[in-house]
């Protein structure tokens, strides 16, 4: 299923805020529900045009980006990280978690994405502003960074990686790394693990449910897979992760700074 256009998008985000405005002028039962959902699904899909925009931005160099990719490899191994091709030659032994991995990475970064932001929107939408900014910030973060080309490990034969999907599964990338939705030298960092991220952590962080740190599983998972089939490196999870942080603590500090410039300052006590 091919991505929505920013056209369309801009479209959807134009009808959404008419539907806004007409509830305003003309209230009813449903606009209390009905009126801030249109107002945010606006401003989603706003966001959205902006960052499939950017992503049509002319980068149809190659330049570095496999050299990049061997000094990536050889600083994980410089730090004792495990190597992502000893997890993908145990994937390749197992037919089933092949097709797991695949449909894994191509299939369910997008939706769960989409279902955790409605969820915290009607469930706890005091917490939605904080992981929503988060969002856009830890995406733009990840365009900015994509200007640096690096090449995932499927693209090193030489050291023995391989194309999961070439044995089995739905592939998002064309023949051409040039071309096609997805940047396929835009690896560091992941935007699978960013967005997994966003949801695992959202979702500890707003619950209160015991099971909430069950979900922390979709992070976890997220980031065996992009080295499983091999579209990521490590560091390009761990990188992601970072950003993250970086975008929860600048949100955070910007809300503060916001409330502290709106509390009046209370002036001495005049006494007639």
């Amino acid at each position: 299923m091919p991505w929505p256009t920013w056209e369309q998008a801009v479209v959807a985000a134009a009808l959404s805020l008419l539907l806004g405005l007409v509830l305003r002028r003309r209230p009813s039962r449903l606009t209390a529900y009905v009126e801030p959902a249109a107002a945010e699904f606006a401003l989603v899909a706003g966001l959205y045009a902006v960052w499939r925009l950017a992503r049509m931005l002319p980068i149809a160099s190659t330049d570095g980006a496999l050299r990049r990719a061997h000094e990536i490899a050889s600083l994980e191994q410089a730090l004792h990280l495990p190597a992502e091709l000893s997890l993908q030659l145990f994937v390749l032994r197992h037919d089933r978690l092949v097709d797991l991995s695949a449909w894994y990475y191509a299939s369910l970064h997008v939706p769960a994405l989409i279902a955790f932001l409605v969820w915290l929107f009607y469930r706890h939408r005091d917490h939605y502003p904080h992981w929503r900014n988060a969002l856009a910030l830890v995406t733009a973060g990840c365009l900015v960074i994509r200007f640096v080309r690096v090449a995932p490990p499927r693209f090193l034969g030489e050291l023995g990686y391989v194309d999961l999907t070439h044995f089995s599964g739905p592939s998002v990338y064309s023949a051409d790394p040039t071309t096609g939705v997805s940047d396929q030298f835009a690896a560091m960092p992941s935007i699978h693990v960013a967005w997994a991220a966003v949801v695992s952590l959202g979702i500890v962080a707003a619950s209160t449910s015991r099971w909430r740190w069950v979900f922390l599983l979709h992070v976890v998972l997220t980031m065996l897979v992009v080295a499983a089939t091999g579209n990521h490196w490590w560091l390009d999870g761990v990188v992601a992760l970072a950003l993250l942080w970086v975008a929860l603590a600048l949100d955070t500090a910007v809300r503060t700074r916001l409330r502290s410039a709106d509390r009046p300052v209370s002036g001495p006590e005049l006494r007639p």
